[in-house]
């Protein structure tokens, strides 16, 4: 039976039914009340589960006011699962305030584990695996996610990435020209009918993605190490594009040329140059 006064932490599937856990199934059927990121999709894996638990709506707009509310009733005994709308919560998703004010309190989290679109992922990337970081969204904006990206390119561990369908193709560019040729796999609609993974460097499927018509479904992006060196003269130029976008967006040269030096290896006078090319002698 599901213990008095815990929340658990249950993951759910990304799209196979099938890949529900037994655990998980107990669990949301003997909790007192299920708190799930869209009550409308729990509601069809509940149905299809044969499970009645009764839901509140837990999502980003009410997570602040929600989680204090969902603590008074752990607090009081009653036994609360968080669920997303599909994989495990937590992992760019709603509940962090949840677990941290029970943990602050000392309350029984428990998890329960199952599904996880970035694991699925890079289990079947053939990147390697014995280190990676997940990065969740990069920003919607182009100059915030082209700084992120800036921020990776000294990065040696697989990276691990969501993006939507609609701006992959301006996502893939960027990588493109700022991280350069890295091998790279693509996974979209893991575990549904329409499943696929492609396989290639970044370049490659830059071009696969803009030649699609249409392109739908949630994606996952694995990234590897650059397998070659990116040159000075390609460092300057990443370099001198991050520093315009800055300087135009208002920022200081001494600033920017801090930030972008510790991006991209370069020393703060080869930044400085790019800004004041003239008082730089001809070599």
């Amino acid at each position: 039976m599901a213990e008095p006064g815990t929340i658990y932490i249950v993951s759910t599937p990304i799209g196979n039914l099938e890949d529900i856990t037994l655990r998980a199934v107990r669990i949301l059927g003997e909790v007192d009340c299920i708190a799930a990121e869209d009550t409308r999709r729990t509601r069809t894996l509940l149905e299809h589960l044969g499970i009645s638990t009764r839901m509140v709506s837990y999502h980003d707009a009410t997570e602040a006011r929600r989680a204090p509310a969902l603590i008074d009733r752990v607090r009081a005994g009653e036994t609360i699962a968080l669920v997303s709308d599909a994989g495990t919560p937590l992992v760019a998703d709603p509940g962090y305030r949840l677990v941290a004010l029970a943990a602050a309190e000392g309350l029984r989290v428990v998890p329960v584990p199952g599904a996880s679109a970035p694991l699925a992922l890079l289990a079947v990337s053939g990147l390697p695996t014995d280190r990676f970081r997940f990065i969740g969204f990069l920003p919607a904006r182009a100059k915030a996610r082209r700084d992120r990206i800036a921020s990776l390119v000294k990065e040696e561990d697989t990276i691990v990435l969501f993006e939507s369908a609609r701006r992959l193709a301006r996502t893939l560019e960027d990588l493109v020209e700022i991280l350069g040729v890295r091998p790279a796999v693509i996974g979209r609609e893991l575990t549904k009918k329409y499943e696929e993974v492609l396989r290639g460097d970044l370049p490659f499927l830059a071009q696969a993605v803009a030649e699609k018509d249409v392109l739908r479904g949630e994606i996952v992006l694995a990234i590897g190490r650059s397998l070659v060196e990116p040159s000075v003269e390609s460092r300057l130029e990443t370099a001198e594009i991050s520093l315009q976008e800055r300087l135009a967006a208002g920022e200081s040269v001494s600033r920017a040329a801090r930030a972008i030096a510790e991006e991209s290896g370069l020393s703060r006078r080869e930044i400085y140059a790019l800004a004041h090319p003239k008082d730089v002698p001809e070599r």
